[in-house]
């Protein structure tokens, strides 16, 4: 079963209307295809995600592709929530909470700019200390569902969007591992879904998914769920490696995974 509830269009970062991308789902054999544009993050510098005046037009837009396919592939509303934007708004069918930039001392960080951003706001912010910025990170995120109130937690680890093979810091040092679980812990009382988000492997960023095998054992040993998420950004990536997904899933002992039915959230078997 093919299904994914992390999707952009060009109404933020994305590269295709709604339009385009729920044909391409249904193309591709989706049965679940939800849309999850960027909530309205002013604060962010150089990205104010869906300003209020377009959130109109996208909510109809998404209805449209709604009416469009039903009966033959269910089409959700949805909206990526940012920490800094708060709770997300009603008549959503779902949200997923994400954690791209938080406060610190002196102005807002952001994670997933740049990697030369992310160096420089390390040097700025934290003194140089990179394990210092990531306990910031992780206790950002480790309020992230209690803030947005959404259902999913976005790419639990962006953190690690430009640290592949390494490059900035060790993902194995206590004082990162640490403030993961701590932060992950604490998301797991709330009873969110963890996407296994593989967007950032679509756009050449890394060569695994998020979560971490380290973070995605941990999930499977406290009983939390996941969901597969492609966090497509244009029609070409829609199903970017969910198959795959699902394997990298199953490897680590989960038997199921979630996505939203008619119904509300339903598990499918892996």
């Amino acid at each position: 079963m093919l299904a994914n509830l992390h999707t952009h269009t060009n109404y933020t970062d994305g590269a295709d209307s709604v339009e385009a991308m729920a044909d391409a789902a249904y193309a591709a054999g989706f049965a679940v295809f939800g849309f999850s544009e960027h909530s309205h993050t002013p604060m962010i510098d150089g990205f104010p995600g869906l300003t209020p005046d377009l959130y109109p037009s996208y909510r109809e837009d998404v209805l449209r592709a709604k009416d469009k396919y039903a009966g033959r592939m269910e089409v959700f509303l949805g909206l990526e929530q940012d920490i800094l934007t708060g709770a997300a708004p009603d008549g959503l069918d779902y949200a997923i909470g994400s954690v791209h930039s938080f406060e610190t001392t002196g102005g807002i960080f952001v994670v997933d700019d740049s990697r030369e951003r992310l160096i420089h706001g390390v040097q700025s912010y934290f003194g140089g200390d990179i394990y210092k910025c990531i306990h910031a990170y992780y206790e950002a995120e480790s309020r992230v569902i209690a803030v947005t109130e959404a259902d999913i937690v976005g790419h639990f680890d962006l953190v690690m969007k430009y640290n592949e093979g390494g490059a900035i810091f060790d993902e194995g040092d206590p004082r990162y591992l640490d403030a993961a679980f701590t932060a992950l812990d604490e998301l797991l009382k709330t009873d969110a879904i963890f996407e296994i988000n593989t967007g950032a492997m679509s756009r050449g960023y890394r060569t695994f998914p998020y979560p971490s095998p380290a973070i995605m054992r941990r999930i499977r040993e406290r009983g939390g769920r996941i969901t597969l998420s492609s966090d497509c950004h244009s029609t070409d990536t829609v199903a970017f490696w969910l198959e795959d997904a699902a394997k990298y899933a199953a490897g680590f002992g989960f038997d199921c995974w979630w996505t939203l039915g008619a119904g509300g959230l339903t598990a499918v078997r892996l």
